[in-house]
């Protein structure tokens, strides 16, 4: 089968969580005799700033991590035929330019390939008039990363064609390490954003590591004068931009990592718990998370990963991570089976097989025609 797949950038991980996810999915296509193409936006703005910031350089980790992995640029507008030639599954990223995502769209009435709309943000809660100016009616359906995400869908009128698909970890590249070494403090790798969780960061993150003694490091981007004033004031030690093909080295580093979910994935989209969560169990790295309702029942709460409800319970769940060294490698063990169990990217290579053969030949037929 030719897979061939539109996303804002597969080189660039800088801020720009998606790519993580991608390239561990299409790695697996590949592995398993699939053809794979990737294309994106010459100007893709995540490359741009990582370029910016580090220069070529800053792609030599993805190069080097995932060899078999390339992508092709293009110069608006795309001719779309011929990027689509022999396909037999498009998917199509939501960060993408609306006149592209539509353009496929009119390609897949005169094709034969099922086409598939990708989302992994919560614009579609944030910017809904913005997500609803794409034109999909030609779509065949939505692959949505979270229950509550492909619940809006629903709403929209795609019914039975939009199909849960969670982000997963690619344990290719994140695992325990071979060798263990010695373990100390705390790390968080995480961008800052628009400043929409910069509340609970100080809550479930900044105040307890202090508190603790044990020590933070933070990776990540687009923190501002202020927000690194509110580091420095906690004696975070701030590294930035960090490859995601890095991570695991890191993660290796640490005695355990904490989540600090967006504002969104806890009150609008609630059960999405991002790419990080996956990819530091995948790692064996114990977790504590600040709150969110796990309502697909993805972890095994306490088990898998420890949850809590307020700061002063992060500062007593480190304490008690840090002091008790079985406790660690019982979270470590039980979070790295859940993710072999059911969040690998082989796993939604599986699912994604799944969703087709659900499509079957109805996907070969004019698509339907998207209720607004």
């Amino acid at each position: 089968m030719k897979v061939v797949y539109f996303t804002h950038s597969l080189e660039s991980c800088w801020n720009h969580g998606n790519a993580h996810f991608l390239r561990g999915v299409l790695r697996e296509l590949i592995a398993r005799g699939h053809k794979v193409e990737a294309w994106e936006p010459h100007d893709a703005w995540s490359r741009a700033n990582l370029v910016a910031d580090h220069g070529e350089a800053g792609l030599a980790a993805y190069h080097q991590a995932y060899p078999e992995l390339s992508s092709r640029r293009f110069h608006p507008p795309l001719d779309v035929d011929l990027a689509l030639d022999g396909a037999d599954l498009v998917i199509v990223h939501e960060w993408n330019d609306p006149a592209l995502v539509a353009a496929i769209g009119r390609a897949r009435a005169r094709g034969r390939f099922t086409l598939l709309f990708h989302d992994t943000h919560h614009r579609a809660v944030s910017e809904p008039d913005a997500m609803q100016a794409f034109d999909l009616s030609r779509y065949d359906g939505v692959l949505a990363f979270g229950e509550t995400l492909a619940a809006v869908y629903r709403r929209w009128g795609w019914g039975d064609r939009v199909f849960v698909w969670h982000e997963a970890a690619d344990v290719r590249l994140f695992h325990p390490p071979v060798y263990e070494q010695a373990r100390e403090g705390l790390v968080w790798i995480g961008n800052w954003g628009d400043g929409e969780r910069a509340a609970e960061l100080e809550r479930f993150l900044f105040a307890p590591a202090a508190a603790t003694g044990l020590g933070l490091d933070l990776y990540g981007v687009r923190y501002p004068e202020a927000a690194r004033r509110t580091l420095a004031r906690y004696d975070v030690r701030y590294h930035g931009w960090l490859a995601n093909a890095a991570a695991p080295q890191v993660f290796a580093k640490h005695m355990a990592t904490v989540h600090v979910p967006r504002r969104f994935y806890v009150e609008t989209l609630p059960g999405i718990p991002t790419i990080r969560v996956f990819e530091a169990l995948a790692c064996g790295i114990p977790l504590v998370s600040a709150p969110w309702t796990d309502s697909e029942g993805l972890f095994d709460i306490g088990r898998d990963l420890l949850m809590v409800r307020s700061g002063s319970e992060m500062a007593a769940a480190l304490r008690t991570v840090k002091s008790d060294r079985d406790l660690r490698r019982e979270l470590a063990a039980s979070g790295l089976a859940a993710i072999h169990a059911r969040h690998t990217c082989a796993h939604r290579v599986d699912e994604l097989m799944a969703v087709l053969a659900r499509l079957g030949a109805g996907a070969r037929t004019p698509a339907m025609e998207i209720a607004k």
